[in-house]
C-alpha cells in the first residue's frame, strides 16, 4: 500500500527532518537527475559565490509575510516636534546611599532616588516624557534609555550625544515613549562600575494593544531586576572614582584642565598628535594603576535589590495566569530556572515573539530583557533561581543571592511541609 503524502506546504515531523537533511542536495534536483556544476574547483565557487548573493528569482525567507512587512518601525521625532500639553514630566536623582542586600550587610552604591534598583518607570506607548536628571553625586554621570528609539542626543552617552552631568546640574532629557516593552535605563558614564554600583531600573513602555494580555489574559505582572555587586571592591572603588573627580575639578577652577589631561579629544586626528608628541594614554602599562576593573569580582547576587533570604516570592494562585518580566541590570549573564513548571517566554528585549517559546530555564546576558508567562497549574512552593549556582550565594555561602520562590496563595491552608529559611547547607 502506499504511503498517504501531507498535504502541499505541511510537514510531519518526519518529513521535516527529512527535508532538512536533503535540503542542499534536494535544491540541486533537475528533473530525475542532478544538477551537478562542471568546471575547475575555483571558477564552481565562484559561480556558487554569485549565485548565492543574487536573490533575484530566488526563495524568500518569510514566504508567508507580505512583502516590506519588517519596514514598519515609528519614526523618531525631535524633542523639539514634542507637544506644548501632555508631556509627563519625571525627576530622577542620584546620590550615594549604604544599601542593605541581606539582614546585618550594607555597602555604598550609587542610587536612582536613593533606592535600588532605581524606580520603576510606567509610561504609555506614544507619549511624550521629560525627564529632570540631577546629579547629587560629586562624580560625572549620564541615562542611556536601553532599548528606547529615541533623537540620539537623548541618548545619555557620554561625549557621543552630550557631555556628563557634571556635580549639583541637572540634565532634561525629553524623548517619545517608543517601541513598547519591558526596557531599562543606566548610567553610561564609567559603565563597567556605575551601573554595577546600582544605576540601573526598569523601563516598562506599556501598549495601546497588549496581544500578550489578549492571549495569554494574565492577571498579574511582576518586574525582576537582576543583579551582581562586587562589595568587597565598592568602597574603594567609590573613593578612587572621587578622588579622581576632585583633582579634575580643582583643575577645571584654576583653569589647567586639558584635553590630555581629561583624556577626552576633538577628533581621532587630535588623540593620534598628541601621543606623537609624547603624551601617554591612560591604558599603557606606566598610567594604568587602579582602574575601574573590567572583571568585577562579583560576591553579591540580588534580585529587585535583595539577596536571598530578603527576596519577594512571586504569588499565584491555581488556575491564575501571571507575567514575569526580567531585566538584566548587572555584568553577568544569568539563567533562570522554575521548578515544577513550563512556562511561556514571549517577549525579547521589550519586543513580542512571533513564536512563544515553551521552557523552564531563560538565559540573559547583561542588558538583556525577557518577559515569560506562567500557568498555575501546579500548586506548591517552588523554587525560582539562576541555574549558574555560583550566584546563588552570599559572600560564597549558598544558599543566597539570586533565589526566590512561587508561591500558592492557597498553601497557607496546607498542613504539609512548609520553607524554612537556611542560610548555609
Amino acid at each position: 500500500m502506499s504511503e498517504e503524502k501531507p498535504e502541499a506546504g505541511v510537514y510531519d515531523r518526519r518529513g521535516f527532518l527529512h527535508a532538512g537533511a536533503l535540503g542542499f542536495a534536494g535544491a540541486m534536483v533537475a528533473g530525475n537527475g542532478l544538477d551537478v556544476p562542471k568546471g575547475p574547483a575555483e571558477a564552481v565557487t565562484r559561480a556558487a559565490e554569485a549565485k548565492a548573493t543574487d536573490t533575484r528569482g530566488g526563495v524568500r525567507a518569510w514566504p508567508d509575510r507580505p512583502e516590506g512587512w519588517w519596514r514598519h518601525q515609528t519614526p523618531v521625532l525631535s524633542p523639539t516636534q514634542a507637544p506644548v500639553q501632555g508631556i509627563r514630566e519625571i525627576e530622577l536623582d542620584v546620590r550615594i546611599i549604604r544599601h542593605e542586600i541581606v539582614p546585618g550587610y550594607s555597602f555604598h552604591v550609587l542610587a536612582f532616588n536613593g533606592q535600588v534598583p532605581g524606580p520603576e518607570l510606567r509610561l504609555n506607548e506614544g507619549e511624550w516624557v521629560k525627564v529632570y536628571f540631577t546629579n547629587r553625586t560629586e562624580l560625572l554621570h549620564t541615562i542611556h534609555w536601553h532599548g528606547v528609539d529615541l533623537q540620539y542626543e537623548q541618548d545619555g552617552v557620554p561625549y557621543t550625544t552630550q557631555h556628563p552631568v557634571m556635580p549639583n546640574a541637572t540634565f532634561e532629557y525629553t524623548f517619545q515613549a517608543i517601541p513598547a516593552g519591558t526596557r531599562l535605563y543606566h548610567c553610561h558614564f564609567g559603565t563597567p562600575l556605575h551601573m554595577q554600583h546600582a544605576m540601573h531600573g526598569a523601563l516598562i513602555i506599556e501598549p495601546e494593544r497588549d496581544p500578550i494580555k489578549e492571549e495569554f489574559g494574565y492577571t498579574r505582572d511582576y518586574t525582576l531586576v537582576l543583579e551582581s555587586f562586587a562589595t568587597n571592591d565598592s568602597r574603594d572603588d567609590l573613593n578612587f572614582m572621587l578622588e579622581r573627580m576632585k583633582q579634575r575639578l580643582w583643575l577645571m577652577k584654576e583653569g589647567l584642565l586639558d584635553d590630555e589631561t581629561l583624556a577626552v579629544f576633538e577628533t581621532k586626528q587630535a588623540l593620534l598628535e598628541a601621543i606623537e608628541a609624547g603624551w601617554d594614554p591612560p591604558y599603557l602599562p606606566n598610567r594604568n594603576q587602579k582602574r575601574e576593573r573590567a572583571a568585577q569580582d562579583y560576591n553579591f547576587f540580588a534580585i529587585n535589590g535583595k539577596a536571598y533570604p530578603l527576596t519577594e516570592p512571586i504569588m499565584i494562585r491555581r488556575g491564575e495566569t501571571i507575567r514575569v518580566r526580567f531585566v538584566n541590570g548587572g555584568g553577568l549573564m544569568h539563567h533562570m530556572h522554575l521548578h515544577g513548571h513550563q512556562f511561556w517566554q514571549v517577549a525579547e528585549d521589550g519586543n513580542v515573539l512571533r513564536s512563544p517559546l515553551q521552557i523552564n530555564t531563560i538565559s540573559l546576558g547583561p542588558g538583556k530583557t525577557a518577559d515569560i508567562v506562567i500557568e498555575g497549574y501546579n500548586p506548591g512552593y517552588w523554587t525560582f533561581h539562576d541555574h549558574d549556582t555560583s550566584r546563588v550565594t552570599n559572600n560564597g555561602m549558598y544558599p543566597g543571592g539570586m533565589l526566590t520562590m512561587l508561591v500558592y496563595e492557597e498553601m497557607d491552608d496546607y498542613d504539609g511541609y512548609h520553607p524554612k529559611i537556611a542560610l548555609d547547607e
